[in-house]
């Protein structure tokens, strides 16, 4: 199903589709501040499997992060966090950027590296933010790569539903994607380390 949802304004009906949709264990296709992202329910494992073999990874290989609402949510899957850090993603989200925390024990085991760590996004998009207040937890996230080397992320949600229609249960139109992933930050130790620079700029934060 591809489903027209406006960030503006996110309509109730489509909203309440896409929710049953993930409670039952299906996988949906979103829009982000960032990319397009893949993700279902973090509760449900067998979803999880599915969104693991559409990438072609092992799951206990994938690096997923969490979509949450806000940082109270946030707060219920981490360790306690310094308050450094606490502030400067006070300052940066809602924003473009992946912060990854040391997990607690609310976090799925499946979801649990070595490391016992897991990356949380608050992105500045209402659809997802309401998606995940609706479903009452956080929805799983990893981006969608295009074909085409010199295009990394699929744009285009109409594209999109072309080639992952058949692998997915909705991909949500919320208009054109960007082309430049989040930025990743590593909290789990003393010093903040910038994993990937993508759209955020962490520097205007600290």
């Amino acid at each position: 199903m591809l489903l027209k949802v406006y960030p503006e304004n996110p309509g109730e009906r489509q909203l309440n589709i896409i929710v049953d949709c993930l409670k039952k264990g299906g996988v949906i296709i979103y829009p982000t501040d960032t990319v397009y992202g893949l993700g279902c329910d973090i509760t449900q494992i067998h979803a999880v499997d599915r969104v693991a073999q559409i990438k072609g990874i092992k799951r206990e290989k994938a690096n997923f992060s969490f979509i949450c609402s806000n940082l109270s949510q946030l707060s219920s899957y981490s360790k306690p966090i310094p308050n450094n850090i606490y502030k400067l993603m006070r300052r940066a989200l809602p924003g473009p950027f992946t912060f990854i925390l040391n997990a607690n024990n609310e976090v799925p085991h499946f979801f649990q590296s070595k490391k016992k760590s897991v990356g949380i996004r608050i992105p500045d998009n209402q659809i997802p933010i309401k998606i995940v207040e609706l479903l009452g937890n956080p929805i799983m996230t990893t981006s969608i790569h295009h074909d085409d080397e010199v295009i990394d992320y699929q744009t285009d949600p109409e594209l999109i539903y072309e080639k992952f229609n058949k692998l997915v249960d909705i991909v949500i139109d919320g208009g054109h994607g960007g082309n430049a992933p989040s930025t990743v930050v590593d909290c789990t130790r003393d010093d903040i380390v910038l994993v990937r620079q993508g759209k955020g700029i962490l520097e205007d934060y600290l």
